[in-house]
Order: structure tokens, then C-alpha cells, then sequence
């Protein structure tokens, strides 16, 4: 199984939570406040109200340790509120990360690769 990336690989996991800051800054808020309480290992990041790195919108970050992962990621899926969430590992390989390893909740949105690095 050598050719195969192993999960081990996965220092922690990202979550970006994408909103509109006029029309659903409040939803997204209710959700990162539903995280927070539920997560506490969790860590919450900074608001972005405009694009940031590869993000095509709004948005704001979740990181999570591999723990997380079998609670946090149904809890995204079943309580997003129709939010667009990205859902990522952390392996050192950023491009790679979010763009081949990611997962998508909601639409899949364009993110810009030329800023990340291989």
C-alpha cells in the first residue's frame, strides 16, 4: 500500500464555513456559536468578510484535531444551515488539501489556486 497516502499523514483538519456578510453573516454566526459550544477543542477563526487566500467569498475557519472528526463533521453536515462548508486535512501539502483531499458541503465554489503553495 505504499502509493497510498495514509491517514496518519493528517496533522488536523480545516473547516471553512462561507457566508454572505449582508445576507447570512447571522446564520453563519448562530453556527459558528453551535460549534463553539459543542466543540470546545475546537479552534474558531478570525471573521472574513471578503476573500481571503484561495476563499472566493466570506468566510471563517474551523480547526479541529483528527478527534474531532467522527462528531464535528456529521455535526456540520446535519446543522450547516445551508451554509457552504469546505472541509479539509491538514497534511503539509496545501494545494493538494484543498483542492484533490477536500470535501464539500453545499455548493463546490472555485477556489484560486494560484496562491497556494504545491
Amino acid at each position: 500500500m505504499g502509493e497510498f497516502a495514509q491517514p496518519e499523514s493528517i496533522a488536523s483538519w480545516h473547516a471553512h464555513i462561507y457566508y454572505d456578510p449582508a445576507s447570512t453573516k447571522e446564520v453563519a454566526a448562530r453556527v459558528r456559536e453551535g460549534i463553539a459550544a459543542a466543540f470546545p477543542d475546537a479552534v474558531l477563526g478570525r471573521w472574513h468578510d471578503v476573500k481571503v487566500g484561495p476563499h472566493p467569498t466570506a468566510m471563517y475557519q474551523v480547526a479541529f484535531p483528527p478527534a474531532l472528526w467522527n462528531r464535528l463533521v456529521p455535526w456540520l453536515a446535519l446543522n450547516r444551515a445551508g451554509l457552504t462548508v469546505l472541509v479539509h486535512p491538514e497534511t503539509g501539502r496545501q494545494k493538494a488539501d484543498h483542492l484533490h483531499h477536500a470535501l464539500w458541503m453545499g455548493a463546490v465554489l472555485p477556489l484560486d489556486a494560484s496562491v497556494l503553495p504545491d
